[in-house]
C-alpha cells in the first residue's frame, strides 16, 4: 500500500466517523506490571462513560486473555487471513472492556497486496465507531514488532519499576525509538508511569532519574504520570483472574489507577490531544515501505 492510497483510506475513516484516541504501552523489559496498567486504565475510562477496546499485541504471551479470565474465540489473525469482521474478533471481558487477541496476524502484514490490505485497514477503521480509545499493549523490549507499534503511536505510556534493570531498559527501549527511521518527535507524546514504587515520592525520583539521561542523550521530550504502588490486593487480584478495580476498588492501585486515567482525560490534554484513530495507526505499520 503506498502513502497515496493509505492517506485516501484515512481520510473517508475520517469522513465517516470520529476517531479513536490510540494509546500504545509498553515497557522496557517484562515483568513490570505492563498488561496489569492496561487493563487497569481500561477499567477506569469505561467507569468513566468511555467505550474501550484493548488490542493485545505482546504476540505468544496472551496477557490480557489470562488476566481477565476469558478465552476469546478468535483473533487478530483470523482477521487478516480468515475473512472475519471487526466484530467478530473482539471478546468482551470484566466491566464491559473488550479486547482483540493479536495472535501472529500483524507480523505477515507488510507482505499482503495492497487491494487485501485496502480491505483490512477499512475493517480497522470500523474500530473507531466501536471505542472511544483503543489501548495497544505491546510486547516488552526492543524488538522489531514493539518499535513498529511505537513509532506508528502518537501517545505512548512507559511504564518502568524502581529495579535498576527495568530503568536501563526503559532507557535502552527510548534509545532505539529516537533512532527509528520513522520516529517523529514533533508527533508522539511519552508519558511515564512508575509502578511497584513504596510511595509517591519514589515515583518521582525515579522520574526525574531516567528523565535526567533521557534528556541529556536522546533530547526526548518526557513527561511524569503518577505512580502505583505495590500492594497485596493487586496480586490477589491477578491470582483470580479479576482486575484489582473490579475487585478491590478501595486499593492502593486501583486508587492510583484512577488517579491516572483521570489525568489522561484531563480536559486540558483532551484540548491539545489529536486523535489518529485506527486506520492511521495501522497504515502507517503496513504502509512503511
Amino acid at each position: 500500500m503506498d502513502q497515496a492510497e493509505s492517506l485516501r483510506i484515512i481520510k473517508a475513516s475520517q469522513q465517516a466517523r470520529p476517531l479513536a484516541r490510540v494509546i500504545t504501552v509498553t515497557s522496557g523489559k517484562g515483568g513490570v506490571g505492563k498488561s496489569n496498567t492496561a487493563i487497569n486504565l481500561a477499567i477506569h475510562f469505561k467507569k468513566m462513560g468511555k467505550r474501550v477496546i484493548i488490542l493485545d499485541a505482546d504476540f505468544g504471551l496472551a496477557n490480557i486473555e489470562i488476566m481477565f479470565g476469558a478465552v476469546p474465540k478468535h483473533n487478530l489473525y483470523d482477521l487478516i487471513y480468515q475473512g472475519k469482521r471487526i466484530k467478530d474478533i473482539i471478546t468482551w471481558g470484566p466491566g464491559e472492556v473488550g479486547f482483540i487477541s493479536g495472535g501472529s496476524g500483524i507480523a505477515g502484514m507488510s507482505n499482503l497486496s495492497r487491494d487485501y490490505l485496502d480491505y483490512i485497514v477499512r475493517n480497522l477503521t470500523e474500530l473507531d465507531s466501536i471505542a472511544d480509545i483503543i489501548i495497544i499493549d505491546t510486547g516488552a523490549g526492543i524488538s522489531d514488532a514493539v518499535m513498529e507499534f511505537l513509532v506508528a503511536s502518537g501517545e505512548i505510556l512507559l511504564i518502568t519499576t524502581p529495579e535498576p534493570t527495568s530503568i536501563t531498559d526503559s532507557y535502552s527501549l527510548l534509545k532505539a525509538l529516537s533512532r527509528h527511521p520513522r520516529y517523529r518527535r514533533e508527533e508522539t507524546t511519552i508519558k511515564m508511569i512508575a509502578n511497584r514504587v513504596e510511595k509517591e515520592q519514589e515515583g518521582q525520583v525515579l522520574y526525574r532519574k531516567l528523565n535526567s539521561v533521557v534528556q541529556r542523550f536522546l533530547k526526548l521530550p518526557m513527561t511524569y504520570l503518577g505512580s502505583v504502588p505495590w500492594d497485596q490486593q493487586l496480586a490477589r487480584a491477578v491470582m483470580q483472574q479479576v482486575p484489582v478495580s473490579l475487585q478491590f476498588p478501595s486499593a492502593r492501585s486501583s486508587l492510583a489507577y484512577q488517579q491516572i486515567a483521570e489525568k489522561l482525560l484531563d480536559k486540558k490534554e483532551e484540548g491539545i490531544r489529536q486523535s489518529r484513530g485506527m486506520a492511521a495507526f495501522f497504515s502507517h505499520i503496513v504502509g512503511r515501505k
